[in-house]
């Protein structure tokens, strides 16, 4: 759909994103998903669509109670904490919710009892009694992730005990093998309970149509199609006392399954915003209407958000997501996160260090509409923000603001002496918007600082601190400074949704209140206010302290240490690092690679064997220096397919940034071979 189309109309949006589990701080994974989402959101309102967006604590479970047993207080007074300290973490990103709520509420008791009455008289619910994994130590039957062990489909070791983390696959606990209990470390033994179970294969037609029909992303709608083959299973709604949640109706000492009541909490969370509000929220959840429904989630919680979530909403006789937009995890340095290397650093250590805003700019320019992992690579962040937030972007203010004060009395000039150039600015209107619209921001990132690079050559090329000086080009430099001003303010538009603090320092600069259509206007003869620095550059050092504050010795940790696992967050697997000389097929498994098309090759000077190639992943461009000048003539490798290691960490040459690595065999010398794959391949496939 083009630009135009999507501006046809003024929208009516609800915006979800998955929920933080109430037992633990907020960390930079969780972070790429509420920033992505908060982009999204605020380039809406930017535009003037109705756009709401709410948020809340996911509360329930038994890791919740068990964590407030070991803490010495209530499970109410936990979530309380948490969800103060969640929130508060969240405002300090600037992600601007319209309500964070919390899911042990009343309105979400009210929506659960709801639903659950309308499926139960529609015939989706069912009981019947099961095996069930029992602590006899702690006389408790376990949650699935409260049971680890071996995968019964591919023999991973140590995983969960609903879904395996490395082939996917989902299963029940009784079937894992070797279990054990992460409560007590006890093997566990079976024992029979009565359960609440809802049709879910009632529902596997409505499903098909609706997750192929560009709900969500392709790929996940590929992986959805391989599960429909393996059969959908009827789903245990239901868990036995003691839990923390609410009881089912007529079940005394039987509890809604967390997964049941936490994406109902969205409901209930702007159900509560709107009551406040006095806004008629029964349009966003109904069925033949035009406002539209949104969830942003990690991939890790696809299966509950495109199967489970979508035939809960119809057969209760509410409406489905207009789309589910899945994002991958957070890789930093190129590894996981690592709490004994500092990696696995929480939001408030990050903002105890670094401006919450770098982040949201470096996530910026990585995130796009797939679910491939995002790698935080530390000192490119420093790099990227240093060169294109402060060296380019404010560096353009910072060059023409002085003078348009001190010599033309804080007024823009009434002329525009370059209208093509301007035009170019303001014409990238739509292209960068579609690229927001369609969650492609690091399209919209490298269209904006192409901008940027044109304003700073321009700048350069006319050198109003030359003409300044010459007392018969004082109308000529007036002009030049305030064109600088223009394409300032117009880039700064763009840029609203990723940076809003620095877009209110830009406006209370240029003396200006943004929309996205203030593009094409023109503030000629407009006052401005003095500049003031804006952003200061990345200091490694505060990168280096922020790592140090988040080390932590496992050394000592107990292998049974009791685990609480995020029920509705995207957190990352956490673990020691472990030093071998070998990795097994999993760490190999990680490696992305791709067949990549050779767009640009060309020598490197003052290097003797590094090639400087542009590689093009279908799609997206990367720069990677490859040792191969012995070999091969650049002008010979343009045109070529080649394969490349697409998720190797960004490394900082003194000739730049390489991007990845490109495969390649032989004794060396001139006998060095790129692998060239079929003549049929095309670029950005993987490698299998």
């Amino acid at each position: 759909m083009q630009e135009s189309q999507l501006q046809a109309r003024k929208r009516r949006i609800l915006v979800t994103s998955a929920l933080p589990y109430a037992n633990g701080s907020i960390h930079l994974g969780h972070l790429l998903e509420h920033i992505q989402t908060d982009i999204w959101v605020r380039f809406q309102r930017l535009r003037g669509n109705t756009c709401y967006s709410v948020c809340a604590d996911d509360a329930h479970g038994t890791p919740v109670m068990l964590k407030a047993q070991e803490l010495g207080i209530t499970p109410e007074e936990m979530v309380a904490q948490t969800r103060k300290e969640h929130h508060q973490d969240l405002l300090d990103f600037h992600v601007d919710y319209n309500n964070y709520y919390v899911t042990h509420s009343p309105e979400n008791k009210a929506f659960c009892e709801l639903i659950y009455k309308r499926l139960d008289d529609a015939g989706y619910i069912s009981k019947r009694s099961i095996n069930q994994l029992y602590d006899p130590e702690k006389e408790m039957f376990l949650p699935d992730r409260f049971v680890k062990g071996t995968c019964p489909k591919c023999g991973a070791e140590d995983q969960n005990g609903d879904n395996c983390d490395v082939c996917g696959a989902t299963y029940s606990p009784t079937e894992l093998k070797n279990p054990r209990s992460v409560v007590s470390g006890a093997q566990p033994v079976m024992k029979e309970s009565e359960h609440y179970f809802f049709d879910l294969p009632q529902f596997e037609g409505m499903l098909k149509e609706w997750i192929n029909s560009g709900a969500v992303q392709k790929e996940m709608a590929n992986k959805f199609n391989e599960w429909f083959e393996q059969g959908l299973q009827q789903w245990d709604i239901s868990r036995d006392a003691p839990y923390f949640g609410f009881e089912i109706p007529g079940a005394p000492n039987k509890f809604f399954y967390v997964w049941v009541d936490a994406p109902v909490g969205y409901m209930a969370s702007f159900r509560n915003y709107c009551e406040a509000q006095g806004i008629d929220d029964t349009p966003y959840w109904s069925n033949n209407n035009d406002t539209e429904l949104y969830h942003f989630i990690g991939k890790d919680i696809a299966y509950f958000h495109c199967l489970f979530w979508p035939a809960m909403l119809e057969g209760a006789g509410y409406r489905k997501p207009t789309g589910v937009n899945i994002h991958g995890f957070v890789t930093v340095n190129g590894a996981k996160m690592s709490k004994s290397k500092g990696t696995f650093i929480k939001g408030r250590t990050y903002l105890d260090h670094l401006n919450p805003e770098y982040l949201r700019y470096y996530y910026a320019s990585k995130l796009n509409d797939g679910v491939s992992d995002i790698d935080l690579n530390l000192p490119d962040l420093a790099q990227k923000v240093n060169a294109d937030l402060v060296g380019k972007v404010v560096n353009i203010a910072s060059r023409c603001a002085g003078f348009i004060t001190k010599r033309f009395d804080a007024k823009l000039s009434d002329n525009i002496i370059d209208q093509a150039l301007l035009t170019q600015f303001q014409e990238a209107e739509d292209d960068i918007a579609y690229a927001f619209e369609s969650r492609q921001y690091h399209k919209a990132i490298r269209e904006i600082m192409h901008l940027a690079d044109k304003a700073n050559q321009y700048i350069d090329a006319q050198a109003p601190w030359v003409t300044i000086k010459d007392n018969s080009k004082q109308s000529f430099t007036h002009d030049v400074c305030s064109l600088g001003i223009h394409m300032f303010r117009i880039l700064m538009i763009y840029l609203t949704p990723v940076l809003p603090k620095l877009s209110e320092q830009a406006q209370a600069f240029l003396n200006d209140d943004f929309s996205w259509d203030g593009a094409q206007t023109v503030k000629t003869g407009h006052s401005i206010n003095k500049f003031k620095a804006m952003m200061q550059r990345v200091d490694m050092d505060k990168i280096e302290a922020m790592v140090e504050a988040s080390k932590e010795n496992l050394k000592e940790t107990p292998s049974k240490k009791l685990s609480y696992e995020t029920a509705g967050s995207t957190s990352s697997n956490l673990s020691a690092d472990p030093i071998s000389d070998t990795i097994s097929f999993e760490d190999f498994a990680k490696v992305d690679l791709r067949v990549v098309k050779i767009v640009h090759a060309e020598a490197v000077e003052q290097a003797d064997k590094l090639l400087r190639l542009e590689l093009d992943l279908g799609g997206e461009t990367r720069q990677v220096f490859a040792g191969i000048k012995s070999a091969y003539d650049p002008q010979n490798l343009i045109g070529k397919h080649t394969v490349m290691v697409a998720n190797l960490a960004p490394r900082k040459m003194r000739f730049g940034v390489s991007e990845g690595m490109v495969l390649a065999a032989g004794p060396g010398g001139k006998d060095l071979f790129i692998l060239n794959p079929d003549e049929g391949a095309q670029a950005g496939m993987r490698v299998k």
